[in-house]
């Protein structure tokens, strides 16, 4: 199986386009991690703000998609949404042999490492966003992943997005290999890396 990761799009739909033409025949899902239309009081419009837009191209893949809800994303933006898109956090759970192995999706606003570190058993895979800030790195047996802004970057790596892969027919197994990537939004791996 393999999922698309898109954080803060704050309504940037010229955005979302793109990201979407590079990715979506590869996929099965799709993650978002929060801030779908608003740009927020503290960020400047996106290239190709446009709420509306955003929110039919969303609409029209409710069916691929999972999600959680950022700090600009309130009841009015459920109003224009078909989907829901409020919950502070979500799981996904991949059997194996062994259990399950476990995928933590919030935005990033609310829960800190501590606080996860002392929630989730060690092996989960967190994702958020937030920060429009990159970040895949391992700490007290969690790994983290932020894939960045597709609209407004505060990093170097630029508008970014993620691919998570479950390696097809080994689900069940204890040696499930789970792949990371980071990418530009036109389609570029940036880095990557097996968890």
């Amino acid at each position: 199986m393999t999922f698309l990761i898109l954080s803060d799009i704050h309504g940037s739909a010229a955005c979302l386009e793109t990201a979407l033409a590079s990715f979506e025949s590869k996929v099965d899902a799709i993650i978002l991690l929060g801030d779908y239309l608003n740009h927020g009081p503290r960020n400047p419009l996106p290239e190709g703000w446009d709420t509306k837009r955003t929110a039919e191209l969303l609409n029209a893949r409710k069916e691929k998609l999972i999600c959680v809800r950022g700090n600009c994303d309130s009841e009015v933006d459920e109003m224009m949404l078909k989907f829901p898109c409020l919950n502070a956090y979500s799981t996904i759970a991949l059997p194996t042999q062994g259990g399950i192995r476990r995928i933590f999706l919030h935005h990033g606003h609310l829960y800190d490492r501590a606080k996860l570190s002392s929630w989730l058993p060690k092996g989960t895979i967190v994702l958020s966003g937030h920060t429009h800030v990159t970040v895949m790195e391992e700490e007290n047996g969690l790994f983290y992943f932020n894939p960045g802004s597709i609209s407004l970057p505060k990093c170097e790596d630029g508008k970014t997005c993620g691919i998570l892969e479950v390696e097809s027919g080994k689900l069940k197994t204890e040696s499930c290999k789970i792949k990371i990537g980071l990418y530009s939004i036109e389609g570029k791996l940036i880095r990557e890396c097996e968890v």
